[in-house]
């Protein structure tokens, strides 16, 4: 449905687009009203040149637009389809290969990165240390220097491959692997490496056959051709002081690439983000096992504070009682930032071409905004269902060998467990687990509380309760 609802709205040459659910409702329409009030207040205040926003739901790009221009002499719109340089947010790409790779076992993710890169070695004062992993470039815990041995953001002088592999004997390691985490552009390039030695391609060809083609990313590159350079908005540096921009270098970051390279626009970025929301087996534009995105989305690695982490190539974090994951990016004059909501199927990329603006302030904002409107559009909690008559036989009190008591009840429709704690828990809902029908007399633990397994009522002749069968023990009916 999504390529298929994307062409018609580029056929039609709307800049901003919508699903029709969303768009004839006045609460969408009266949101994105005001957000794009505010945008463009944002902008005129901090006088940013060009912005580009994308808002997706499950498999739709439910809103995009631009804002300002691409090029500030020319007045060149920004629009969904302006291409921007989106910088480290290539790690999630490079790391989405890598998965691949893993799911067809050509790699495994404990594997020590000499297994691929022969030539590796880099001093290293951490003698008893263990072997860096491939799960350690993923999750930044490799302990290795942030950059290759070369000042290439100094000079814009970046190496290659080999290059850079030639220089890791001149540099050292700065923490033990699996210890803390320590972003590292130069780990995500070796990750890169390591694709193309397990998959026997080049990185670039990798990326562009198993990710970029399946996902309809026509417009997704790792590396440019001189014609597609024209179509980069142009790069601004900071303000100066009299308030002009200058225009930055164009960036090619050669064995940096799998770190920092890809050139990307909205309307492709949100078949990525799109894919974060996908289930079932890899096929087609399924490029991978829905249980595998969900375990690049999980916490693997958090900072000693726990304000966040990472999982596999994605940045993870907290945000109230949401859990989000995404990835920033920047590189002369181009910033970017992805940040997606799982559990909500709702995520947002912003783009722009200035260095002194925050993507990921527009980004959290938009979250704010649209994650409650949109629940409730398309998330509307269908009405209780009536309680079965037939539960009053497996109410009452039950308690087990250890004198502790639960009451099994009718609770807001449904059948639940209330286990008695000492002292009682300050929030009577604590400790009500809800009991979902699974069978004659079965029923499973579900609810916050609840952990999947089974409740069997186990009955005599006349009907009533013997015992109860919690997982694998078992409750009496309190005489």
């Amino acid at each position: 449905m999504f390529p298929l609802l994307l062409a018609a709205c580029l056929s039609a040459g709307l800049q901003a687009q919508t699903t029709p659910a969303l768009q004839q409702n006045d609460t969408f329409r009266s949101e994105i009203s005001l957000l794009e009030t505010w945008i463009e207040a944002q902008m005129a205040y901090k006088n940013i040149p060009g912005l580009a926003v994308g808002i997706v739901y499950d498999q739709q790009l439910v809103y995009a637009k631009g804002f300002g221009y691409a090029d500030l002499e020319k007045k060149t719109p920004v629009t969904p389809q302006s291409l921007f340089r989106i910088a480290s947010n290539s790690k999630t790409f490079t790391a989405t290969a890598a998965m691949q790779l893993r799911d067809e076992g050509k790699l495994k993710l404990n594997d020590p990165i000499t297994k691929y890169l022969k030539d590796f070695y880099i001093r290293d004062p951490f003698p008893d240390a263990p072997p860096i992993t491939i799960f350690n470039l993923m999750t930044h815990t490799s302990g290795l220097p942030r950059e290759a041995g070369f000042p290439y953001w100094t000079d814009r002088k970046f190496p290659t491959m080999k290059q850079i592999m030639d220089s890791l004997p001149e540099q050292e390691m700065i923490y033990p692997p699996g210890t803390r985490i320590k972003y590292s552009n130069l780990g995500m390039a070796l990750l890169g490496e390591i694709v193309a030695v397990a998959s026997g391609m080049s990185y670039d060809k990798y990326v562009r056959e198993n990710i970029f083609r399946p996902l309809g990313m026509h417009s997704t590159s790792v590396f440019l051709s001189e014609k597609d350079k024209k179509r980069l908005v142009t790069p601004y540096s900071h303000r100066f002081p009299d308030g002009t921009r200058q225009v930055m270098p164009f960036t090619d970051a050669k064995g940096l690439a799998p770190a920092a390279n890809i050139t990307s626009n909205v309307e492709d970025l949100a078949r990525f983000v799109s894919l974060q929301f996908r289930s079932g087996k890899r096929e087609g534009v399924q490029i991978l096992n829905g249980y595998t995105l969900q375990e690049m989305h999980r916490p693997l690695f958090l900072k000693p504070d726990w304000s966040g982490g990472y999982g596999l190539g994605f940045r993870v974090w907290k945000d109230g009682d949401l859990s989000l994951a995404g990835h920033g990016g920047w590189v002369a004059g181009n910033r970017s930032q992805i940040s997606f909501i799982p559990s909500e199927k709702i995520g947002v990329i912003v783009l722009t071409n200035a260095d002194d603006v925050s993507p990921s302030f527009f980004a959290n904002r938009i979250l704010e905004m649209m994650v409650p409107v949109v629940r409730a559009i398309v998330t509307l909690p269908p009405p209780p269902a009536e309680a079965d008559p037939g539960w009053g036989k497996y109410t009452g009190m039950y308690s087990d060998p250890s004198w502790y008591d639960t009451r099994i009840m009718i609770y807001k429709k449904k059948l639940v467990m209330y286990g008695y704690s000492y002292p009682p828990e300050s929030d009577p809902e604590d400790n009500v687990t809800i009991l979902t029908p699974a069978g004659k007399n079965t029923f499973i633990m579900n609810g916050p509380n609840g952990n999947g397994e089974k409740v069997i009522f186990e009955m005599d002749g006349n009907g009533r309760v013997v015992r109860v069968k919690v997982g694998e023990n078992y409750l009496y009916p309190k005489k």
